[in-house]
This record gives C-alpha cells, sequence and structure tokens, in this order.
C-alpha cells in the first residue's frame, strides 16, 4: 500500500471521526441544559470561563491543549484524533450552544432524561471516535494512558478524574448540583458500557500517533523509490 492508499484510508475513517466528535460536544451540551448541573469537566471549564474571556468551547480548547503536554509525560504520544479532538469538541460545543437546538424541559423528569441522554450520547461518543484508533482525546488520551500504567478498569480511572476536576472547578466557581455527582459517578459506566457493546478493548488496543503516522508516510514512500 502506497502513500495515497495509505491516505485514502486514513480519509475514510473521517467521518466515524467527526460524527464522534459531533456526538461527544452534543452530550456535553445536552447534560448542561439539563439544568441539573454540569459535568466535572464544564464545571472545570466554567471555572476557568468565569475568570477569562474564553467561551466554554475556548476554555474546553485550550484545556485540552495542557491535557496534550502533560499526557506526553506519561507516554501518550497524540494522534491525528488527538489534535482534532482539542480543537473540534470546543468548536461544536459553541457551534451547537449558539444554535438554540437544546431547550430546557419545565419537569424534572424531562430534565432528567436530557441529563441520562447526554451521558449516554457522551459514552457511545468516546467509542466512535476511538474505533478508529487515530489517537484519544487530550481527556480519554489520559485516561486510557492511566488505565494502562496503573492496570485499572476504565470506570475507576474515568471517576477518579472526573472526581478530581469537579473538585478544582468548583473552587474556580463553577456550577455544580445533583445533576454533576450522577454525571461523574455514571460517565464511567457508560463509556465502559459503550466499549463492552461495540467490542472495544482500550487496554489491547494501539492507536496510530502522529509519530508512527509521519514513519509510516516515510516507509510508503521508501517502498516506491526505485
Amino acid at each position: 500500500m502506497g502513500n495515497k492508499e495509505y491516505l485514502i484510508s486514513l480519509l475514510k475513517k473521517m467521518p466515524m471521526l467527526l460524527f464522534g466528535l459531533f456526538l461527544y460536544s452534543a452530550g456535553i451540551v445536552a447534560t448542561l441544559y439539563s439544568r441539573l448541573g454540569m459535568s466535572p469537566w464544564e464545571v472545570f471549564h466554567m471555572g476557568i470561563v468565569n475568570h477569562t474571556p474564553l467561551t466554554l468551547g475556548q476554555a474546553s480548547q485550550v484545556t485540552g491543549l495542557c491535557i496534550l503536554a502533560l499526557s506526553y509525560f506519561i507516554g501518550v504520544i497524540p494522534g491525528l484524533a488527538s489534535v482534532m479532538n482539542m480543537y473540534f469538541i470546543g468548536f461544536f460545543i459553541d457551534l451547537i450552544d449558539r444554535s438554540g437546538f437544546y431547550k430546557t424541559p419545565d419537569t424534572i423528569l424531562g430534565k432528567l432524561s436530557l441529563l441520562m441522554l447526554g451521558i449516554l450520547m457522551i459514552g457511545w461518543a468516546t467509542f466512535f471516535y476511538l474505533k478508529v484508533q487515530l489517537g484519544a482525546g487530550p481527556r480519554d488520551g489520559l485516561m486510557e494512558g492511566l488505565v494502562k500504567k496503573m492496570n485499572k478498569p476504565v470506570w475507576l480511572i474515568r471517576g477518579a478524574i472526573e472526581l478530581t476536576v469537579l473538585t478544582i472547578g468548583y473552587l474556580l466557581g463553577g456550577p455544580i448540583g445533583v445533576g454533576t455527582l450522577i454525571i461523574a459517578f455514571t460517565i464511567g459506566l457508560s463509556v465502559q458500557l459503550a466499549f463492552r457493546m461495540g467490542k472495544y478493548d482500550s487496554k489491547s488496543v494501539e492507536h496510530e500517533n502522529l509519530l508512527m503516522m509521519a514513519d509510516n508516510f516515510k516507509k510508503k514512500q521508501e517502498e516506491h523509490i526505485p
């Protein structure tokens, strides 16, 4: 397979990747509009928004960039999907929020339903964009790196990360509510459920990071040099 075929194979993965990123953002905004409390990461991002001129999406992008740097030090080399996640999650969050698509339900049952829908969407979105094996997003890359390094289940690592950022976000003035606690204790289970149903094993899958991608392009190029 030459460079052209390799590039085509990458392009074929883009629809699923972008769908996963959009679904992730839609899930985040759904939890926000439930008005029962923001997700731990969004509480953290809103804490940043409270002290800066950034939008929620922009705060997500800046945080993602910092996490990519942190993850690098525990051996997680970012992939193409990692970089796209860092940018497009924040971009889609602001886009969906401005669209006015979501409305906050009037009843508590409606709010709970929207919250749970958002949690399920985030779980499946994680599966879809990780399935292409082009690198985990900043937050999920950190999660997968810690899962492999500490040999602990996804739900435990994800839950620990969520609770940590929740505490910091609260101290920065981010809004919390009963929905925040529900998300903190169920998001890991949602991700694990999607992984199990989609038959995705985060411990055994090897993502193609940027260094591997560059090396593959180089090898394909050399194969066609007389």
